[in-house]
């Protein structure tokens, strides 16, 4: 199984690779910037109001100023959508545990708080979901497996606090992928939902529950991690928006991912909302250390970006990456990006020489790290861990330490390579996943499954992000023959997620990037 690992997911083309490719031993995990920070000015343009068909935070929080709705009703019909949602055959339902008595108490704080016309924050009342790795006071965190503690957690992550603090009301926590080791959306430790859009394919993972949750519009926004493309493969194959950000740009704290690739991030329907969510989840965290590079920025300014415009945004598309995605992908993809050439963008082309090996090297890195920080996981529990984790598990024995210290030398080649290409663009274009959803039997999605072409097509163009910790989004551009979303990924400049939102603000803003409304949906407004 090693052997087919090692060949299927391009791993076994590293070695060969010639040395001017490799760079140091990584010294730190911090972002590289090409240049110093992007000073654009703004053209002044209204903010997305999207065409999204459910209702967005800002939709919400108007009829709860105006009295047309509570964040009471709100609730209480979202927690019954999530139990309607769980209950179809196959299922869809986007929660794995529900905190109803607390919700409901929430929403009635943040409904005292409408009346008497001081609201928390842009999101309150507004009800979220949080991926079941990210610690919820009162919930368990049980990473997508049957054998953890399932004892409450006593304190919400960093993360959970700040969006709480901002008025938002936690519906509960969604399902992932076991330990989020694959992107495929099955695991045989949970009732996975499928994908809204058609419900005999893939959901993708990990943060499987949280793009169907906001997929069938149960909620605008939701909180997800990505290791491997694990926010944004959900995005793109679910029809939203997904941000993995910069390296140390959100706290970790209360959070169980570990080691050098894993980024926690918001999903939503709309450019406001995601903004919106990484405006509250930012920020220097005294308990991740890991914050403390974030370089200080003006509040509110990832909003504000959205209003930018793209005139004169020199966008780099590599052709080499591009060629190797679907043809649905491929055609969505280079349509939206013509959008943005006629609204004043330039699009240039680009070579990357390591783009191409990076799934490759991120499977490693990502597999190594999760191996040895899951030690005693393995060593005792290995037996109640599902069939495809122990097959990858038991494979990475045979991988030595020079091998893996190898691949970190070519990750720090591609760090450099990167940096040096954002010295001239302000944007990288690629595809997101490299094709819609997978078709899916029920046996693989009851009992999990390991394929490799499955992986490596979800994959192919995300581990860029995570090995070089720069911001990438996905957004959603179209749809292949069965009307399954594919997305256009958009990655910045270390710490410059401004100017990503500038680009997928205006393609929103056109009608170009647009959530579509799936065929199982949830309905907060009756």
């Amino acid at each position: 199984m090693q052997r087919v690992l090692r060949a299927d997911l391009g791993i076994d083309r590293l070695a060969v690779l010639p040395d001017g490719l490799r760079g140091d031993v990584p010294l730190d995990n911090n972002a590289h910037p090409g240049r110093p920070p992007r000073a654009v000015p703004s053209e002044g343009l209204p903010l997305p109001t999207g065409q999204s068909w459910a209702p967005t935070s800002a939709t919400l929080t108007a009829a709860y100023r105006t009295g047309k709705v509570s964040p009471r009703e709100v609730v209480r019909r979202a927690l019954a959508e999530a139990q309607r949602l769980a209950n179809l055959e196959p299922t869809v339902g986007p929660l794995c545990e529900l905190a109803e008595e607390a919700a409901l108490a929430e929403a009635e704080a943040s409904e005292k708080r409408w009346r008497e016309g001081r609201p928390a924050g842009y999101f309150d009342g507004v009800p979220w979901a949080v991926k079941e790795q990210t610690a919820v006071q009162g919930l368990a965190r049980r990473s997508g497996t049957a054998f953890i503690d399932p004892s409450p957690c006593s304190v919400d992550a960093t993360s959970v606090a700040r969006v709480r603090a901002a008025g938002a009301v936690t519906l509960g926590t969604t399902p992932m992928t076991e330990f989020g080791m694959t992107p495929n959306g099955a695991n045989s430790k949970r009732a996975m939902p499928r994908n809204p859009h058609a419900v005999a394919h893939i959901a993708g993972g990990s943060s499987t529950g949280s793009g169907v949750a906001v997929a069938t519009g149960l909620v605008p926004f939701s909180l997800g991690c990505d290791g491997g493309g694990s926010i944004r493969i959900p995005a793109s194959i679910n029809g939203v928006f997904g941000i993995k950000p910069t390296w140390g740009r959100i706290s970790r704290s209360g959070d169980s991912s570990g080691g050098t690739v894993a980024h926690l991030g918001p999903l939503a329907s709309s450019t406001v909302d995601l903004a919106h969510a990484l405006e509250v989840l930012s920020g220097v965290d005294p308990n991740d250390p890991q914050t403390f590079g974030a370089p200080r920025r003006e509040t509110g300014s990832f909003v504000t970006a959205l209003s930018r415009g793209v005139r004169g945004m020199v966008i780099g598309v590599p052709d080499s990456e591009w060629e190797v995605a679907s043809e649905p992908v491929q055609r969505a993809g280079r349509a939206a990006l013509a959008a943005l050439e006629q609204e004043g963008a330039v699009l240039v082309p680009i070579r990357l020489e390591l783009a191409k090996y990076a799934a490759a090297i991120g499977y490693v890195v990502i597999a190594g790290e999760a191996r040895a920080q899951l030690r005693t996981e393995w060593r005792d529990n290995a037996d109640e861990m599902g069939d495809d984790l122990q097959v990858t598990f038991a494979a990475l024995d045979a991988f030595n330490a020079l091998e893996y210290l190898d691949v970190c030398r070519l990750r720090s080649g591609l760090r450099r390579e990167l940096a040096r290409a954002f010295g001239t663009i302000d944007l990288l274009a690629l595809p997101s996943a490299g094709a819609a959803a997978t078709k899916v039997s029920d046996t693989d999605m009851r009992t999990g499954f390991l394929d490799t072409k499955v992986i490596d097509a979800l994959c192919r163009f995300m581990f860029l992000g995570n090995l070089s910790g720069l911001p990438a989004l996905s957004a959603p551009v179209g749809c292949d023959a069965l009307g399954l979303p594919v997305g256009l990924q958009l990655v910045g400049d270390a710490w410059d997620e401004a100017t990503i939102f500038a680009a997928a603000g205006h393609l929103e803003r056109i009608g170009v990037a647009v959530p579509r409304r799936p065929r199982i949906t949830a309905s907060l407004l009756g």
